[in-house]
């Protein structure tokens, strides 16, 4: 029987959003692909740095147990194969069960997204994240220089989570944008107890439900829904989380406040945002990534 990856939560990482490979990076934008692939070669013994999706990878890996598999974690990567034997070697050296990767020198890699069926698609390329959302994966564009994640909760997954767009439909987002604040806000009571439709992100809330409620190796999950709603936009969303039976465990309903001093107190290994605005706040204090999909990222 071949291996399977069935009722695993499967997340595909570019090697970039795994590892600090920025030095790397500039030399390959500086000069070319063989430059890049001599000095990976040249420092294959060297194990990367932890980058910015680190404490994430780290943290999801810790619920598998000898007993039973729950996460899948497989480097999707534009790494030629060579610079991709660094990337295995720094996960040995960081303890990080990673055994798959795609390695796909400079094209790119997210059409292998459909065969590993992965829920949820990490990178540092713009492109391959808007063509993995685009065929209906959960992707998300890392700012590689972000703030690393917290040491205070080792015990603990938190991940938090933007709504419309993300988690929800951009169906009131166009209202807002197209209509005003106003507008927004009396569409989303008249419609507050119709389910928004689900965002590109509800199938990774969903199998972080999962995690949360048959924890294994120690490892507990705590999730956070932070918002530019405010009241009376407040009820819809709750409402839609009711529907789906998905608990998130705070609610922030920000009103257009800035996220990132809200998102420093609760300490995520990550944040994921449709808009620009939010991830540039956030990323000062916490791991973040931009999700573009919906209106706003045309």
């Amino acid at each position: 029987m071949p291996a399977n990856l069935d009722g695993q939560l499967v997340v595909a990482i570019s090697s970039r959003a795994l590892f600090d490979f920025e030095e790397e990076n500039e030399l390959f934008e500086a000069e070319d692909d063989r430059a890049y692939m001599a000095l990976q070669e040249a420092r294959l013994d060297l194990p990367a740095k932890p980058g910015v999706a680190f404490s994430l990878v780290n943290k999801l890996l810790a619920f598998n147990t000898p007993e039973q598999a729950r996460v899948e974690i497989v480097v999707l990567s534009r790494n030629d194969p060579v610079s991709g034997m660094r990337v295995f070697r720094s996960a040995k050296h960081y303890g990080l069960g990673i055994q798959r990767g795609v390695f796909t020198r400079g094209e790119s890699p997210w059409r292998y997204l459909r065969p590993l069926n992965a829920q949820l698609f990490l990178s540092a390329n713009e492109a391959d994240v808007r063509s993995a959302l685009a065929a209906g994966v959960a992707a998300a564009r890392v700012l590689p220089l972000s703030a690393k994640a917290s040491a205070e909760h080792p015990d603990e997954l938190r991940i938090a989570f933007d709504g419309d767009a993300v988690l929800f439909s951009d169906e009131a987002e166009r209202v807002f944008q197209s209509e005003g604040l106003s507008a927004f806000q009396s569409h989303e009571s008249a419609h507050a107890n119709i389910p928004l439709a689900a965002g590109p992100f509800k199938p990774v809330l969903e199998a972080l439900q999962g995690l949360q409620r048959q924890p294994g190796g120690g490892m507990r999950v705590r999730t956070a829904l932070v918002t530019a709603r405010s009241a009376p936009a407040h009820e819809r969303a709750i409402r839609t989380l009711m529907d789906w039976r998905i608990e998130v465990d705070e609610a922030m309903f920000l009103g257009g406040l800035a996220k990132g001093e809200f998102l420093r107190e609760f300490e995520p290994d990550f944040f994921f945002d449709d808009q620009a605005g939010h991830i540039a706040s956030a990323a000062a204090h916490v791991p973040a990534g931009h999700v573009s999909s919906g209106v706003s990222n045309p």
